[in-house]
């Protein structure tokens, strides 16, 4: 049995057909669509450029020759460990004999945001589609980004590539920060002011304005006040888990797991709600990204089918705002030095290391994917910091620089 049907889970179904289970097979969602791809929701659904069906992961024939029993609108609310059964939000329970959490993530809010029209969250494909109505919904809306990590940033950049008025708003002084260190994040905080975004770091929201239930604005913490006549949430998500509450499984920064993604006896996780420690960078890691979500997904369900490997992958990541291509791979602690390997900084074409005692942990690359892929073995192989220099043209003692450790 499979709870979770975004890219994780259905992964894990399709994988464990392709290895040769032939044996009952259930996959439940709390989404009423067909498993479907998140990361064009925050960029080309919101702005317009691509329709539902576009990011459908599997056709209806394809789902169909899995031969599952597809429990889509479904939700799970309770596990009961002992007895092997997944109990559903209308009161029936469903056996297993091996499970695989793949519940994802559910986003955080903001106190007064649920009642409020104008006021949206970005995790499916529904929110996606109502924030976009709302975002067309009369000419010159002003929109209030909350949050400046991956989500809020790229909603920033659809807006403005609608032509609207956007301020983001982060306690943080620079977008995305916490992802990228201050270096890197300086240059994200000067492409959107760039592009037209006002920039409100250093603070948040007190409390927002209404009028006959519509958001009409926001007071800052600084004291500002601010006219929105539509605002985003994106302040994080945190592990969809609590319908896991007296499981017995260990549940702190997700489920807690062993290197080979298993929980418990007969129990796995797998993509953004899973947390296991990483034998390659011997530390405890819980991803939010779709790359890591397929490739656990794959493990989890080869060691369902008896493998037990340890998964030790070299985590990638990207992001798309306006003309930058931001990928990465590796982990990025808060104290890594930053070393510039190709380019310049100010170019708009570079790829930077981060190092941590003394290994290279991480790459990252702006504009630059040929010469990214070249120096990613370099992650792989924890090269030596000393092997890079003085190769690299600057080199800056890190801070801040955390974001995949947790």
């Amino acid at each position: 049995m499979i709870v979770g049907a975004s890219v994780a889970g259905l992964t894990a179904a399709v994988t464990l057909r392709t290895e040769g289970y032939d044996g009952r097979l259930t996959l439940i969602g709390d989404e009423p669509h067909t498993p479907y791809n998140r990361p064009p929701l925050s960029k080309q659904i919101l702005a317009g450029t691509w329709e539902p069906d576009r990011i459908k992961l599997r056709t209806d024939e394809e789902l169909s020759a899995l031969d599952a029993r597809l429990l889509f609108g479904s939700s799970a609310t309770g596990l009961d460990t002992a007895a092997r059964r997944v109990v559903l939000d209308g009161g029936a329970s469903v056996s297993y004999d091996a499970l695989v959490i793949a519940t994802g993530v559910t986003p955080n809010s903001l106190p007064g945001a649920h009642h409020l029209a104008g006021v949206h969250l970005l995790r499916t494909l529904d929110d996606a589609l109502a924030l976009r109505a709302d975002l067309r919904r009369k000419p010159g809306v002003r929109v209030a980004v909350v949050g400046a990590g991956f989500l809020g940033s790229e909603a920033a950049a659809a807006a403005r590539r609608m032509r609207l008025d956007v301020t983001m708003i982060d306690p943080r002084p620079v977008p995305m920060r916490r992802q990228f260190g201050d270096r890197i994040a300086a240059l994200v905080g000067q492409l959107h002011k760039k592009n037209g975004v006002s920039m409100r770091c250093g603070t948040g929201v007190r409390r927002f304005f209404e009028s006959g239930g519509r958001v009409t604005g926001l007071e800052l913490t600084d004291g500002t006040l601010l006219d929105a006549d539509v605002v985003v949430v994106a302040i994080g998500a945190v592990p969809a888990i609590g319908w896991l509450a007296g499981s017995g499984l260990e549940l702190r920064n997700g489920v807690e797991c062993d290197p080979t993604c298993r929980a418990a006896p007969g129990v796995y996780a797998a993509g953004d709600v899973a947390s296991w420690h990483n034998n390659h960078f011997g530390c405890r890691m819980r991803l939010e990204h779709r790359l890591n979500a397929t490739e656990q997904a794959r493990a989890v369900a080869h060691n369902v089918l008896g493998e037990n490997q340890p998964f030790a992958p070299v985590p990638y990541f990207w992001t798309d705002q306006y003309d930058a291509h931001i990928q990465a791979y590796g982990i990025f602690p808060a104290d890594a030095e930053l070393a510039v390997l190709h380019g310049e900084l100010e170019g708009g074409h570079f790829v930077v290391a981060y190092g941590h005692r003394d290994r290279v942990v991480g790459v990252l690359g702006w504009n630059s994917p040929c010469e990214l892929r070249k120096l990613r073995q370099l992650v792989v192989d924890r090269a030596p910091w000393g092997s890079i220099l003085p190769a690299p043209q600057a080199v800056w003692p890190g801070r801040h620089l955390s974001a995949s450790l947790r």
